[in-house]
This record gives structure tokens, sequence and C-alpha cells, in this order.
């Protein structure tokens, strides 16, 4: 768990956060260095560093709805340290710390990646439609710096490009029961992004006046 001595990081993650955004073209909600430390001074944040001081990995908890719901959200690993299992070390470690915070909420995401959904699928979540995550007013005013926001709001926020994901401390799959869930399914998984990449962005591709393809705004980096 991140300690007051670890505000020293603020920076770089703050930054790293919107430099991987924009790299991937999406959203992930920006977030200043105040609001970080704020994050570590309440006990509510997992960071990895090495053992010369290196910056690896952070991420965060956040609730919502009277604390029914918790998102660990921010997720990000120093580009180095990538593809390496830590980011994977982190989920769990604050999943561990959102389920001793809050025994009773439910914990969600929305995620693009296929490597989020798997790391969620070993930790119990299942995909959930839009409509059983929080519909607290604040945490989907965090979706405004994405570059599908237009999208979500097109479907009333009941569908974009993110996968939402759900774990349910009252109804929940057990870790040995999602072992090999995630690659029995993950072509259903490739099929699913691929098929909300086809459905929610032509509606916003225009043509230009001599017929060549644009983009309204609903697909570009900010």
């Amino acid at each position: 768990m991140a300690t007051p001595a670890d505000k020293t990081y603020s920076k770089i993650i703050s930054n790293e956060i919107e430099t991987s955004a924009a790299a991937r073209g999406i959203g992930i909600a920006k977030r200043p260095p105040e609001y970080i430390e704020e994050k570590i001074d309440e006990g509510k944040a997992v960071i990895a560093v090495t053992k010369d001081g290196t910056w690896v990995g952070f991420c965060y908890i956040e609730t919502w709805s009277h604390s029914e719901y918790v998102a660990n959200s921010g997720l990000i690993v120093s580009p180095p340290f990538r593809k390496s299992g830590v980011a994977k070390a982190i989920k769990k470690k604050i999943f561990d710390l959102s389920r001793e915070k809050y025994p009773e909420a439910k914990i969600f995401g929305l995620t693009t990646g296929l490597a989020v959904m798997k790391i969620n699928s070993d930790l119990g979540y299942e995909p959930v439609t839009y409509s059983e995550l929080t519909q607290d007013e604040d945490f989907w005013a965090g979706c405004k710096s994405c570059v599908n926001y237009e999208i979500l709001m097109s479907k009333e926020r009941n569908n974009c490009m993110c996968t939402a994901m759900l774990y349910d401390p009252k109804d929940h799959y057990k870790p040995e029961e999602t072992k090999d869930f995630f690659e029995k399914n993950k072509s259903g998984f490739e099929r699913l992004l691929r098929f909300k990449q086809w459905k929610l962005l032509r509606p916003f591709m225009k043509k230009d006046k001599n017929g060549n393809g644009g983009n309204s705004g609903g697909n570009s980096k900010p």
C-alpha cells in the first residue's frame, strides 16, 4: 500500500496516465498530482517501486453511490516494466485492499483491453451491462475526457467501446472457477470488441466532399 513518502511519485504517475491515454487513443480519466496524493493519504492506493526507488506502477480506489460501488482506477505501469506481470500483481493487491475496506461493495471496471479483462476474470469479475454499474453522475462525468464520450452519450450511457465488468461479493465466481474461463472464451471477448468497434464507431464516420472517409471527432485523440 502506498504511504505518504510515495507522494514524491505523484507527478510522474499523473504524467504517465495522460501520456498512455494519448498513445492508445483512449480517455483514461486525467488526474492531477494532487488527486494522486489525496488517494495515497486516504490509504486507497497501491504502488510498486524497485529497490533503488524507481517507480514501476500504481492504482487507486474510488467509491461511488455512498460506497455501494468501488472502482479500482488509474492502473498504470511504467513502460520499461510492462508485460512483466506487475500489472496483474498490482490489480490483485488493489482488489484485496478494496475487499478489506469495503467488503459489501460491488467492484467494477470499464476496459477496452483484453489483458485487463483476463485479470478481472481471474479475480471473479463478470461481463455485465452498463445498467448494472453505478449511476452516480460524478463517475460518468469522469468519462468526459474520453475520446469516445460522444458515443457513450449517444447510447444514453447504456453502451460504449469499453466492456463493463463487475465483481459482486454476494454473487460471483470463485478464482478456481474462473481459472480457465477467459482462455476458453477469449475469442468471444475479441469478437465483442471488434463488434463494438464496427457497430458503435460506424455512425460517427463521415465522408468528406470527395467521398473520402472522415471522422466526426468521436474517435480522435484529444
